[in-house]
């Protein structure tokens, strides 16, 4: 099966101005929205932290073949994020940026190849709104600024799709010759980005683009063409890409396959041992929410994707395709005892090319551009505005705590609503394009103005500050003289990082440690039992305590601090 000619496939001449008005949006949105913020969040929750540290000790060490937590060998995921963050610690030093730059640089990439794929098979148009509509999407805003695995796998698996439809027939144009050759160098980045792919996450790589392929060829008969991802040179790249660190891992560390393998992949999918249970149908909410604010437009790209798969003289092999590369993977993980959001991005690019796809045809023709696209997207950011500003009125103490933080949600919500009005206005009564253009612009200034308000949630989301106000309070603060108490499994994972030692938990009425780490609400608790506890912060996640024992025994302490402990203790 081929693609057939596109009547979108036509470029689209564009005036000097217009090109450069394009590229400028371009480029904005796609350092706004990937690389902008990656270090205005601490760590966040159990995994960044854990994952940042494995990188950091194979930066240190020079092992880049054994993943390893707090000294042990650690196979909960394979070492392709852990060799992209040390490489960039190494380069660019420990910070939450340099964590998070192989997820925004997986984004890019993903983004950019399915850019390609636009532009080959409907045209520049296509390819131009794809590279402003996948960028502005939630799911991959979040995930290109998280040091987890979830990114660089999705966009690893995404080029490697892309160079399957490349071997499958379906990526054409006019140059193309009438007799089929062998796509050689698809057929190599295919093996050689689904190795990559397996290196990300491990052995779903496989499952997830063999089962789309698959469900193509069921649905177009086309088995022959999908036997061509079979082919020895696209195997023999997968295997030179992916078996080399398997094996060495395999080899220093006998357990891993049982670990890795077993525990990890098939007992996580098949067993709710991991404790992420949830309903099957929790992932058409996530999809949604993940395109968002594209979110409505799924019902007209939708009608039309199936239409011209029911129409025989606009079916195309690339409309199938795009619709079982998402179908499968929703699917897939749908029916996995253990679900979590991040499992859900694979489906995400292809999504947002149909979407891209239906965008640019719509525009097309003026008569239903003003119908329906400014206005639906109008409508998506209204009621996220309608959302902030509930959540925020709904949470009366939260500006008391947070009054820059609220301040700034209060300014997200009314930026985002000005550009909900500005959409559905020009998208109404005068111009789509120039309504979708208006509020993409003004979505990017929201994304700007996100540092304040995560700088400002900082304190009490992450335990990023704790370590800092520790040391400002007690200049001679050691933290291997530190201990936790009573604090979530999260937190713990963020202060060994940040502290980069793997702080022990106290367990009264054992020895108490000289400083010790505990949650606001412990603050009377832990004075109770000796500790003077920190106040700098209002409502941190964390808070640093000290021993009185050891107080009698400082020198070191500044005037201010001493009196600040001595208020805290005597009063």
């Amino acid at each position: 099966m081929t693609q057939t000619d596109n009547p979108l496939a036509a470029i689209h001449t564009l005036s000097p101005t217009a090109r450069l008005l394009w590229i400028v949006l371009i480029l904005a949105t796609l350092y706004i929205c990937y690389f902008h913020n990656l270090g205005a969040l601490g760590l966040v929750g159990p995994d960044e932290p854990r994952y940042a540290w494995i990188a950091r000790d194979m930066a240190e060490t020079g092992d880049w073949v054994t993943p390893r937590l707090y000294g042990e060998p650690w196979f909960e995921k394979p070492v392709l994020y852990y060799w992209g963050a040390a490489l960039s610690f190494k380069l660019f030093g420990v910070s939450e940026t340099a964590a998070r730059l192989p997820s925004a640089i997986a984004a890019l990439l993903s983004t950019l190849s399915m850019a390609w794929l636009a532009w080959r098979t409907y045209g520049a148009e296509t390819a131009r709104w794809l590279l402003l509509l996948l960028p502005t999407t939630v799911g991959m805003i979040g995930f290109s600024h998280a040091a987890a695995t979830d990114m660089p796998f999705a966009g690893m698996l995404s080029i490697a799709m892309i160079c399957a439809a490349v071997i499958l027939g379906l990526v054409k144009d006019e140059n193309t010759p009438i007799l089929p050759r062998t796509p050689w160098l698809a057929l190599l980045l295919f093996g050689f980005f689904l190795g990559l792919a397996a290196l990300a996450k491990g052995p779903a790589a496989i499952l997830l683009s063999g089962g789309a392929v698959f469900l193509w060829a069921v649905c177009t008969r086309g088995w022959r063409d999908a036997f061509r991802c079979l082919h020895p040179v696209a195997i023999a790249s997968f295997c030179l890409t992916a078996l080399p660190w398997y094996i060495l891992c395999a080899r220093r560390n006998p357990d891993f396959f049982r670990i890795f393998i077993l525990e990890h992949n098939f007992k996580r999918y098949l067993t709710p041992e991991f404790q992420h249970i949830q309903p099957f149908w929790v992932y058409i909410p996530i999809v949604l929410l993940a395109v968002f604010p594209w979110t409505l437009h799924l019902i007209p790209a939708t009608r039309e994707l199936v239409t011209e798969r029911q129409n025989p003289s606009k079916r195309t092999g690339l409309e199938v395709f795009l619709f079982c590369w998402p179908a499968f993977t929703i699917v897939f993980f749908s029916l996995s005892k253990s679900k979590l959001p991040g499992y859900i991005l694979p489906a995400v690019p292809p999504i947002a090319l149909v979407l891209a796809k239906s965008i640019a045809a719509a525009l097309e023709n003026q008569k239903h551009a003003k119908r329906w696209p400014a206005t639906l997207l109008g409508g998506c950011l209204m009621a996220l505005a309608i959302t902030v500003f509930l959540a925020s009125a709904k949470r009366p103490n939260f500006a008391n705590v947070y009054p820059a933080a609220g301040s700034t949600l209060i300014f997200v919500a009314g930026v985002t609503a000005l550009a909900a009005a500005l959409a559905l206005l020009v998208g109404l009564f005068r111009n789509a394009k120039a309504g979708i253009f208006s509020a993409i612009s003004l979505l990017l200034l929201v994304v700007l103005q996100t540092d304040r308000l995560l700088t400002n949630l900082d304190p009490g989301l992450t335990a990023r500050q704790a370590p800092i106000e520790a040391k400002r309070t007690w200049p001679d603060f050691s933290p291997t003289r530190a201990a936790t108490w009573k604090l979530k499994r999260s937190l713990c994972y963020q202060l060994n990082f940040y502290t980069h030692v793997d702080l022990e938990e106290w367990k009264p009425p054992g020895a108490r440690p000289e400083w010790l780490f505990i949650n606001p609400d412990g603050r009377e608790e832990a004075r109770g039992l000796g500790f003077a506890c920190s106040e700098y912060f209002v409502l941190p996640a964390v808070i640093p305590c000290r021993n009185y024992d050891s107080m009698d025994r400082l020198s070191s302490l500044s005037g201010l601090a001493r009196d600040h402990l001595r208020h805290i203790t005597h009063r």
